[in-house]
């Protein structure tokens, strides 16, 4: 062999897609985050995902999944757990004995959460007490817009839909910081302390209610507004879920226009792409195929709504049933891409990765082939026969692709559903895209990783 050979065969580096991919394709990346753009204004909550997600799928032909009813290929079905978790389906040609072919991510992200007793006046100011969920750095949520989503149950079951925040005529919220000049005391505070926990109240009034003899009036004026706007007492927030998300669009980034700025790309990125994948079939694929888009897994993926609860097991026995087979005889036989994201190389933060192993923006989508920490704790580490079908697949497919770690080994860690899935015995391994600046309230992706990733769900299903 020459030494160009040798190079070719042993020497791999990551390739930027634009360099590589032809400006057909760059302009289909491009329109195709548009649409993804539109889904991440509407989907700022996992509610919300599942709302969008529905609306497009109903549009394309799926109905209800019915337990019970033998399908043929190229129905179209799909599974809506209690409104946050969804799973969309379309029958394939192949018997179910083979298996079935599934892309899992999750539609919850990190953010602040009302608590049940939430609303409060002190220096005639009213607020909100609040809880965050999911794994944030809480100093980035002060002093900026932000929005209401949620619902609230009433006594009487009626339930009544709230999104302030987001329309330009709608009053926005915000947690209060504290000046530069008297924050000597809080900037000797440690980084995760710099606002605490108890400290992420939400401001939302100061307009007291116009009566001498009440007392706590701005309180009040808020209550009387609420009730007025929602009908709803101050019991109702005891049955209510109210998500506080930042209030702005998203938007490209960059000068060239090459990225995606905006909320919760972790993980309704992964959840549109592998959506879209299974929305856009035209014809019954080979194989049954499946997305899976749970919640919770910012907290653990627990519930009955995340991926440690039985729903996706049970749509599987349910599906299986009328053939006459078991559940866990197709799962046994099935694969799954686990559709989550990676952490991009931020070359401000570069000494947290090591670069042989670690993702780059605009190099495409990413395998990782085990996530957890440490020692590999908590992963589901795929096995080699999976990692060259992945290869073998991705490169016929022309999908434009890297591998990725989270990290250094040692520097931290974290986890994806890919191990809950292998637990059922299905041959898991995760891709997805390469984030910047991942569970902030603005988070940034490339547009060619988009791409590509959709591109390798599609592929995926073919």
């Amino acid at each position: 062999m020459t030494a160009a050979d040798l190079k070719s065969a042993f020497f791999s580096e990551k390739k930027n897609g634009g360099l590589t991919m032809s400006e057909e394709e760059l302009r289909a990346a491009d329109a195709f985050c548009e649409d993804y753009k539109a889904f991440l204004d509407a989907a700022k909550t996992e509610r919300e995902a599942v709302t969008e997600l529905l609306r497009v799928a109903e549009e394309k032909g799926f109905v209800p999944f019915e337990p019970g009813k033998k399908y043929v290929a190229g129905d179209k079905v799909y599974l809506n757990n209690r409104g946050k978790a969804l799973i969309l389906a379309v029958i394939g040609k192949a018997p179910l004995s083979e298996g079935i072919n599934l892309t899992a991510s999750h539609i919850d992200a990190p953010r602040i959460d009302l608590k049940q007793v939430p609303l409060y006046e002190d220096c005639g100011l009213a607020l909100f007490k609040t809880h965050y969920y999911g794994g944030i750095k809480k100093y980035q949520w002060a002093a900026m817009p932000l929005a209401l989503h949620g619902v609230i149950v009433k006594a009487d079951m009626t339930t009544v839909t709230v999104t302030i925040g987001e329309d330009e005529s709608d009053p926005v919220f915000c947690i209060t910081d504290l000046l530069p000049h008297l924050a000597a005391d809080q900037m000797k505070r440690p980084a995760g302390d710099v606002i605490k926990g108890e400290e992420l109240n939400l401001l939302i009034g100061s307009r007291p209610f116009r009566d001498d003899e009440a007392s706590e009036k701005v309180k009040l004026n808020i209550a009387s507004i609420l009730f007025e706007k929602y009908g709803i007492t101050h019991d109702d927030f005891l049955s209510a879920e109210l998500e506080i998300v930042p209030a702005f669009k998203a938007k490209d980034v960059g000068l060239d226009r090459s990225m995606v700025g905006a909320y919760g790309q972790d993980d309704r990125v992964c959840a549109y792409t592998s959506a879209r994948a299974v929305l856009d079939l035209t014809e019954a694929p080979e194989k049954t195929m499946l997305a899976m888009m749970a919640d919770k897994e910012e907290i653990g993926s627990c519930g009955a709504t995340g991926m440690k609860g039985a729903f996706f097991k049970y749509f599987v026995d349910d599906l299986a049933a009328p053939y006459g087979l078991k559940g866990h005889t197709v799962l046994s036989a099935s694969k799954c891409l686990s559709a989550d994201v990676s952490a991009a190389v931020d070359p401000t933060f570069a000494d947290v990765h090591e670069r042989m192993n670690a993702p780059f923006v605009g190099c495409g989508t990413t395998i990782m082939k085990f996530t957890g920490s440490r020692g590999k704790g908590g992963s589901n580490d795929a096995s080699a026969e999976l990692m060259a079908y992945v290869r073998k697949m991705l490169g016929e497919g022309n999908v434009l692709w890297q591998t990725a770690e989270l990290g250094k080994v040692d520097q931290g860690g974290g986890g994806t559903v890919a191990s809950y899935i292998a637990e059922l015995d299905v041959d898991t391994v995760d891709i997805g895209v390469p984030v910047l600046s991942m569970h902030a309230p603005f988070e940034v992706t490339s547009k060619i990783d988009i791409y590509a990733t959709y591109k390798a769900f599609t592929v995926f299903n073919k």
